[in-house]
């Protein structure tokens, strides 16, 4: 063979491998993910599915941009038979390679759980359950176990205060178990020894404290006044007055469009309705934050037994409150807001 000869296939053969490297790398490396759209698609891939069942979650949502070079690329990495549960973002930058890689190690990306303004356990168990693989039907069986819900120091009435309104990074795949084994974890993490002592110093189990925090979570949203509110329902109780807390009447009725409670409401016979109930209801109102635990836990020490919605020299309401020692000076208070409801038309 001559040395010409010799030459012209080394390059040939170079250009055949440099050719096919390149392309092997294309497929590899370029975007291949939501490269028309302007965000991530978050994978879902539940227990027991099939290659299959992957391959017609991603086309049915237009994830893949080149299907021959995903599949050709899945086949020789062995993805068919490594298919493994879980939630999986692929990212619009991501190549056949890394994706593929991500899909066959199980290398999940976890669910970021955030929820806060929950009053109901049913929207508790319909807002976290369908975020996970276990579902709503699971977490509400469970919850709703008494059982279940003694072991983890709760009755099915007050389990909702277990779940401390926060950010959470929890697999998609998790068991209902396991989750309900990570939120107690955080709860019993938030009540500190300090906290403990705290509860222990107003009388209070943290289940109480839970529903109180309820009630001033639901009566403010201005967290540098919750202190303050909590103290007004603490004086009550230790005067052994009812709580005559409006949004426990709302609660009952479960009909939470109710803008003025009436006596047509307030007249309601439950145990939630704390203008015919002395002391606290028998479960929180609502899922109470974090704050305004702290803020039953830190109340503020003073004489007021009552509040209103404090209203400006306009007729507007303000979103603080005026607070009263006596009741004649509440019922001036109540008289400007009556007013002020009545000339917005609230019934």
């Amino acid at each position: 063979m001559s040395r010409n000869l010799k030459i012209g296939i080394f390059i040939t053969v170079a250009v055949v491998f440099t050719t096919f490297t390149f392309y092997f790398w294309q497929m590899a490396q370029t975007p291949n993910f939501q490269v028309s759209k302007d965000k991530d698609f978050a994978l879902l891939i539940p227990t027991g599915a099939t290659y299959q069942s992957v391959l017609d979650t991603l086309k049915k949502n237009e994830v893949v941009n080149d299907e021959i070079s995903f599949r050709f690329m899945a086949k020789l990495l062995k993805l068919p038979e490594r298919i493994k549960p879980g939630r999986y973002v692929l990212r619009r930058d991501m190549g056949n390679l890394e994706a593929i890689k991500k899909l066959r190690n199980g290398s999940q990306d976890a669910v970021r759980l955030t929820f806060n303004n929950i009053r109901l356990k049913e929207d508790l168990i319909q807002r976290i359950g369908s975020k996970f693989e276990f579902g709503p039907d699971a977490l509400g069986k469970l919850l709703n176990d008494p059982e279940v819900c003694r072991k983890f120091g709760f009755d099915t009435t007050n389990v909702g205060s277990m779940f401390l309104p926060n950010t959470y990074e929890i697999f998609w795949t998790t068991p209902v178990d396991k989750f309900l084994g990570r939120m107690h974890d955080e709860y019993q993490k938030f009540w500190t020894p300090a906290r403990l002592e705290k509860a222990k110093a107003l009388g209070y189990t943290k289940a109480e404290v839970s529903v109180l925090a309820s009630i001033v979570d639901a009566e403010t949203n201005r967290n540098d006044e919750m202190p303050r509110i909590a103290g007004v329902y603490l004086n009550r109780i230790r005067q052994s007055m009812p709580l005559q807390a409006d949004p426990t009447v709302i609660f009952a009725w479960r009909d939470f469009s109710i803008k003025r409670v009436t006596g047509r409401f307030s007249a309601l016979n439950s145990p939630y309705n704390t203008y015919r109930v002395l002391g606290l209801p028998p479960g929180p109102i609502n899922v109470p934050s974090t704050v305004a635990i702290d803020a039953v836990l830190n109340a503020e020490e003073h004489n007021y037994l009552y509040f209103c919605v404090k209203i400006d020299p306009e007729g507007k309401l303000l979103g603080y409150h005026d607070f009263a020692v006596t009741y004649d000076d509440h019922l001036l208070n109540a008289r400007k807001y009556q007013e002020a409801l009545n000339k917005m038309n609230i019934k």
